[in-house]
C-alpha cells in the first residue's frame, strides 16, 4: 500500500538530457576516425528524438509504450555511436599502420572521452530500465514498493531492516543522479560497489559495462606507453 503521507515524486526528463548532450559532445569531438559517417549524422539523429521527448513528455509519470519506445531507442542510439568509436579505437591497436591517434597527450584524451560516454551510457539505460523504468518508479512512493526492482540500493536496506533512527528518507527513491554514481563506480572498480544488480539483465549490463571500460583503459595506456618510448 502506497504511503499516504508522501506523494509520489515524478521523475523529469532533464538531467538524463543534458546526460545524452553530454555524451554527444564528447562523441563530436572525436577525431574523425574514432566517429562514423558525417560529424553532424549522430548529434541530429539524436537531437530528432530528445528535443520531441523533452517538449512533450518532460516528466516520466504518464507514459505510453509509444513515447517508452523512443526514450529505449534514443539511448540505444547514443550506445551504438560510442560503441563504434571503440571498436575504432580498438582496431588502432590492432593494426599500428591505421592508428588513430600518436601522440600519448592525445591518446589519454580520446580514450578519456570514450570512457565517460561509456558511464553516461550505462547510466541512462540503468535509469531507464531500472524497476520497468522511471514511469512505473514514479509510482511508488519509496525504493522499497518497487515491484520488479534491478537494484538493490544501501538506502533500500536500511528502510528494509526497519528501526525508529534511521539516517535515510523512508521515502527515498533513485533518480538519475543515482544511477550516474552507479555507472562510474562499476566502470572504475569493474564490479558492483554499494549498489548491487538483482536481475539476471542488471548484471548482464554491469558486466559490458565493466569490459568496455576495462578494454579501454588497457588500450590508451598500452597505446601510450608505446607513444612515450
Amino acid at each position: 500500500m502506497q504511503d499516504v503521507r508522501t506523494p509520489a515524486r515524478h521523475e523529469p526528463r532533464w538531467h538524463a538530457s543534458l546526460a545524452v548532450v553530454a555524451a554527444m559532445l564528447l562523441y563530436i569531438t572525436l577525431p574523425p576516425r574514432l566517429t562514423i559517417g558525417p560529424v553532424w549524422a549522430a548529434p541530429a539523429i539524436v537531437l530528432l528524438l530528445l528535443i520531441p521527448l523533452s517538449i512533450f513528455v518532460p516528466r516520466r509519470h504518464r507514459e505510453t509504450r509509444r513515447t517508452r519506445f523512443w526514450s529505449i531507442l534514443l539511448i540505444a542510439i547514443v550506445n551504438f555511436f560510442n560503441l563504434a568509436s571503440v571498436l575504432l579505437l580498438v582496431g588502432g591497436l590492432f593494426r599500428p599502420e591505421k592508428a588513430v591517434l600518436h601522440s600519448a597527450a592525445m591518446l589519454l584524451r580520446t580514450g578519456a572521452q570514450v570512457w565517460a560516454t561509456n558511464i553516461l551510457v550505462f547510466s541512462l539505460w540503468f535509469w531507464e530500465l531500472d524497476g520497468d523504468g522511471p514511469d512505473a518508479r514514479a509510482h511508488a512512493s519509496s525504493a522499497t514498493q518497487f515491484e520488479n526492482a534491478d537494484f538493490l540500493f544501501p538506502q533500500m536496506q536500511m528502510a528494509l531492516a526497519g528501526g525508529e533512527d534511521l539516517c535515510i528518507d523512508r521515502n527515498w527513491k533513485p533518480q538519475f543522479l543515482d544511477y550516474l554514481y552507479l555507472a562510474f563506480t562499476n566502470s572504475t572498480a569493474f564490479s558492483p560497489t554499494d549498489t548491487m544488480p538483482l536481475s539476471r539483465w542488471a548484471k548482464v549490463l554491469m558486466t559490458v559495462e565493466a569490459l568496455i571500460s576495462l578494454i579501454t583503459i588497457a588500450i590508451v595506456v598500452a597505446r601510450s606507453i608505446n607513444a612515450i618510448s
